[in-house]
Order: structure tokens, then C-alpha cells, then sequence
């Protein structure tokens, strides 16, 4: 959940369990989130990697080996789901050019500084055809009018920056991505892209 430079990361260092506790206390819609990443996600392999990992609970019950997170307080949590975190930012994610077939980034792009910086290094990194997948929290929708007045998740989404899916659509094909499905259900829009 934590991405770049524009939430500082002390905020999710400060709150680390209790972000990682709104898992535990909101199951049908963390189970309904996964379900709906799981389908648009191209079939895992020991390099997909998801930006972002956050504290590992989209990467592990998906079966994504490999994270990149900056707060050091996530990447403890992640790598106790069993992932090998690198800690490291969106803006600048340490693996070599077209080496990674497929991205997930799970409400992470209203939490960058510079979303078109971080897409670049997505496309930069991953394999011809390779795929992204990005779910976030769609502006007005009503996710995010509900999670705006919760404790926990709102803690971080008021720092945050929202996007429409009309939006991150324009990004991603700016940035060199082909939209391949996208459902927007709920407000939690979830987007899949190829490298074109």
C-alpha cells in the first residue's frame, strides 16, 4: 500500500498494525478484493513481483514471491508471509530491464508523488507483452466515501491523492501500456494492461 514519496513513510511506520489489522477486521471485503485481483492476475511465476507489498497480503495468498516496499516496518510484516521484499521505491525499483512478466500494484498510485515516473519503471522492467495490474480506490466512488470515514484505512487515504478510472486509464496508455480488462466495481477499480 505504501509506494513513493508522497505519504512520508513514517506514517505507515507509525501505523504499520494498524493498517495491517484492517485485514483481520474487514475479511469479506479483503477476501472480495482478492478475488477480484486474482482474476485479471497473469499466471505467477518466481519473478512476478508486486510494487508496493505493503505488509504482504495481497502477495501472499496470490503466490507473489517477490516485493518492493519502502517502509521497513511492512517489509518485516511481508517477509513473515513468506515474500523476499527489497526495499525500495516505485520510482526506482532495482531490477534490470525487461526482466519481470507481470506487476500488481494494489492501492499504491494515490500514494505516489510521481504515478508517471513509477508506470515508466513498471514498463521499463517488465518483459515485451509483460502484464500490470493495478487496483485502487476510485475517486467518489463508494469505497472511498466509506473508507474516508473509518479509522483505520483512513488514516492513510486522507494523505492520499484519488484518481478516477478514466484517469489511471490515460496514465497507463501514456506511459506505453495496452488496457486489456477493467472492473470497476464498487469503486475499487481494478485495471489490467500489457506492455505494448
Amino acid at each position: 500500500m505504501s509506494g513513493g514519496g508522497f505519504v512520508p513513510e513514517d506514517v505507515f511506520e507509525q501505523y504499520a498494525d494498524d493498517y495491517d489489522r484492517w485485514f483481520e477486521e474487514h475479511p469479506a471485503e479483503y477476501r472480495a478484493e482478492l478475488a477480484r485481483v486474482r482474476v485479471l492476475l497473469p499466471p505467477i511465476v518466481p519473478s512476478s513481483v508486486e510494487v508496493g507489498v505493503g505488509s504482504g497480503r495481497f502477495a501472499a495468498p496470490l503466490g507473489i514471491p517477490l516485493g518492493i516496499e519502502p517502509s521497513p516496518a511492512l517489509c518485516r510484516m511481508a517477509r513473515q508471509r513468506g515474500i523476499e521484499v527489497i526495499r525500495a521505491i516505485g520510482e526506482a525499483i532495482p531490477f534490470r530491464d525487461a526482466s519481470i512478466p507481470s506487476v500488481l500494484m494494489v492501492t499504491v498510485i494515490c500514494f505516489l508523488e510521481d504515478p508517471p515516473r513509477v508506470l515508466a519503471e513498471l514498463r521499463r522492467i517488465l518483459v515485451p507483452g509483460g502484464a500490470v495490474v493495478l487496483a485502487f480506490i476510485e475517486r467518489g466512488g463508494p469505497t472511498h466515501k466509506k473508507y474516508l470515514h473509518e479509522g483505520g484505512k483512513g488514516r492513510f487515504l486522507s494523505r492520499a491523492r484519488f484518481y478516477s478510472k478514466e484517469e489511471v486509464q490515460a496514465l497507463l496508455e501514456t506511459a506505453g501500456f495496452r488496457i486489456t480488462a477493467v472492473d470497476p466495481r464498487a469503486g475499487f477499480c481494478v485495471i489490467a494492461a500489457q506492455k505494448s
